[in-house]
């Protein structure tokens, strides 16, 4: 809790003093990115994995602390304007692990980061072949280790389909990506499943959808 509030003095700090253009500071912007995901990610609030009285304790007394700094996140995303895409690709990773947190409202709050990022990149190069890229190269790692589930690829699938259809210009394109992300989470699920599958042929069949 109060490593929370620290974080969120430093956020107003960096919204009052050094987001405007002549006193924007990109290493201080990138430091709060990364320090505001490592707490939301650390191992002390991942509640699912407590028992069920020591999490309604946890939450009775605290709340949950990953849904108050991921909204946080979410806000000094798009406070950043038009500095955002300073920040891509690199923050693509540490994004897609907030959103792979199994909290359903801390996703559905934060997946619409990665159609700005697109609309960002787009608008900035005509393409947003950097961020697809990173987020498939990401997801790979992610799911590997163990983050992701079928809600999550299903949200994934439903926010950002709903975002892309609405723009003029990444209807057609978004749609194409976010299907594509999608299909391979499918595979990568898949593949983690039976990883351990005594028998080889189911294991290698995996292994050539993903591939």
């Amino acid at each position: 809790r109060v490593f929370l509030r620290a974080i969120n003095q430093y956020a107003d700090m960096l919204n009052k003093k050094f987001l405007d253009q002549a006193n924007f500071e990109l290493q201080l912007w990138n430091n709060y990115f990364h320090l505001a995901v490592a707490f939301l990610t650390q191992e002390s609030l991942q509640l699912e994995n407590f028992s069920s009285a020591k999490r309604a304790k946890i939450l009775n007394k605290y709340g949950d602390m990953r849904r108050q700094i991921g909204f946080e996140i979410r806000d000094m995303w798009y406070n950043l304007g038009q500095h955002k895409i300073k920040f891509i690709p690199e923050m693509v990773g540490p994004i897609l692990e907030m959103t792979l947190i199994p909290e359903t409202e801390l996703r559905k709050a934060t997946i619409p980061i990665f159609f700005d990022m697109m609309q960002c990149e787009l608008h900035s190069t005509r393409s947003f072949q950097m961020f697809e890229n990173e987020i498939i190269t990401k997801l790979d790692h992610e799911v590997e280790g163990g983050r992701g589930d079928e809600q999550y690829k299903v949200l994934f699938d439903k926010i950002l389909l709903e975002h892309c259809r609405k723009h003029k210009y990444l209807a057609k394109s978004g749609e194409a990506f976010v299907k594509l992300v999608v299909r391979l989470m499918e595979r990568l699920l898949d593949y983690r499943t039976i990883m351990h599958d005594e028998n080889k042929e189911n294991r290698m069949s995996c292994t050539v959808n993903v591939l």
